[in-house]
């Protein structure tokens, strides 16, 4: 299951042969029924159950610091109830879709087949190891495919609790994992895979898609971005804080779809402030071991470096009493915020919370719609006309009211970006159609008289259909 890459000469061969071997594989094997794909599944679930408990400690030793109960809830929960959806409605997806023919061929079939593509290409970030793993592989072996999975180098124990997982339940012609560096990644990306999923930071996706062009090759981006939490003035503002707060804490803040930043009523930002500082108390008291550590120095220096921008620029920084030590870095609320800070243009991926105040709400949807189109948009309140206007006004990628993130892992919902915070899906019902070939199929019953169409043109039934589709106004040579 794992491939060792010591030489770098040799990394492109070793990748094409292990993708050559799953090509065969597939090719003797192209069409997997409902039973066997509900079997692998199933033997995956299985293998995570199994080595649940093994993927929360090397978690926790890529983290240096990462609760188990956090690890269980965010990584290793989610891909289970994903498996589980996929369970429900795998024989209703994989159903033939009928389709209506046009009227003048009335009385012919058409309709819709999904076929595996074949080999997936899955590129997994460090942020979430294990999920952004096995969710896109579960929705790939859903949908009849075979995968190679390039983990992150930056969370190699994780990584290596995976290879023993899935050795487990796949040979590695059906799944394998490679691990290595950033010139491993590039070569993995080169490949020419039948579909490429990454996720990751918008900077490396671009670089992804260039790779994936040169071979033609489909792509699933799940990037990122400014994801904006809108505190409405008729929100419940400890309830909202109480939420930013987990949005912007649970695993450091180093989501993609964490709250990037706050927008608040100008007359409620103190107070909105202070409510995060009273949260953060609650979540984690004196002596607490909850709370998770940033993944690497240069990381958590360029937390640090945000913060010092922003101060250099006028902002005041209030930082909540949480765990600090190592690379635990507190979360980090930002007042005075101006446009030309950094946080205030980078995505943040880290404990800091720029809160943006606004006076009326028109500024609120002029603020999302001056950036890029984010991952995720997140409301507080509970005014309709206020949520109706975000939703038709604005573009995200996915939207929950009321708390952040949720819309994520409710796994009927489609996952996936749109502009810079990416491309495609793969949960749901568009996950599984994502991962497949759509192919159309036009059934002609051998009755139909076709011929109406053959030349010589100008025939009474051809001038005839002419009028009727085209109007009487229409002049047909």
């Amino acid at each position: 299951m794992e491939l060792n890459l010591p030489e770098e000469a040799r990394v492109g061969e070793r990748l094409a042969n292990l993708l050559t071997r799953q090509r065969a594989a597939f090719a003797a094997h192209p069409y997997p029924s409902l039973d066997d794909r509900r079997t692998a599944l199933r033997r995956l679930r299985q293998g995570i159950r199994q080595h649940a408990r093994a993927l929360a400690e090397a978690a926790a030793l890529d983290f240096s610091a990462r609760a188990h109960a956090e690890t269980m809830t965010v990584d290793v929960l989610p891909s289970v109830l994903h498996i589980n959806h996929l369970l429900r409605h795998l024989g209703r997806w994989m159903k033939p879709s009928r389709r209506s023919p046009e009227r003048v061929f009335a009385g012919n079939r058409a309709y819709v087949m999904y076929q595996p593509k074949g080999v997936v290409g899955i590129v997994v970030p460090w942020n979430f190891p294990i999920y952004l793993a096995l969710g896109p592989l579960a929705t790939a072996l859903a949908a009849g495919n075979r995968c190679l999975i390039k983990t992150s180098e930056f969370a190699p124990n994780t990584s290596r609790a995976l290879v023993r997982l899935l050795a487990g339940c796949f040979g590695d012609d059906e799944v394998a994992v490679v691990e290595g560096d950033a010139d491993v990644a590039r070569s993995f990306t080169a490949l020419p895979f039948d579909h490429l999923v990454f996720t990751g930071s918008p900077e490396v996706g671009r670089h992804v898609m260039r790779a994936a062009a040169d071979n033609l090759t489909p792509v699933t981006l799940e990037l990122g971005g400014k994801s904006p939490a809108i505190v409405s003035r008729n929100a419940d503002l400890r309830a909202a804080a109480t939420r930013v707060a987990h949005g912007k804490t649970v695993n450091a803040g180093q989501i993609c779809v964490a709250p990037d930043y706050a927008l608040v009523p100008q007359e409620h930002a103190e107070t909105f402030a202070a409510e995060i500082v009273a949260t953060c108390a609650r979540f984690f008291p004196p002596g607490s071991d909850d709370y998770t550590a940033v993944i690497h120095e240069r990381a958590y220096q360029r937390q640090q470096s945000l913060l010092d921008d922003a101060r250099a620029r006028g902002a005041r920084v209030i930082s909540c009493p949480m765990p600090s030590g190592g690379r635990r870095l507190p979360l980090h609320i930002v007042l005075d915020v101006t446009a030309e800070m950094r946080i205030a243009q980078e995505e943040i991926f880290g404990p800091i919370l720029p809160v943006f105040t606004y006076r009326d709400f028109n500024e609120v949807v002029d603020h999302v719609n001056a950036g890029t189109r984010p991952l995720a948009l997140y409301y507080f309140g509970r005014d309709k006309a206020e949520g109706d206007t975000l939703l038709h006004r604005t573009h995200a990628g996915g939207v929950t009211f009321n708390d952040w993130g949720w819309h994520v892992v409710n796994h009927d919902l489609p996952f996936g970006g749109i502009g810079t915070s990416g491309m495609g899906n793969y949960h749901g019902a568009e996950g599984f159609r994502e991962l497949s070939h759509g192919k159309a199929v036009f059934v002609e019953r051998s009755w139909f008289p076709v011929r109406v169409f053959h030349p010589p043109y100008g025939g009474l039934v051809q001038r005839l259909s002419h009028r009727l589709f085209l109007g009487k106004d229409q002049h047909a040579e």
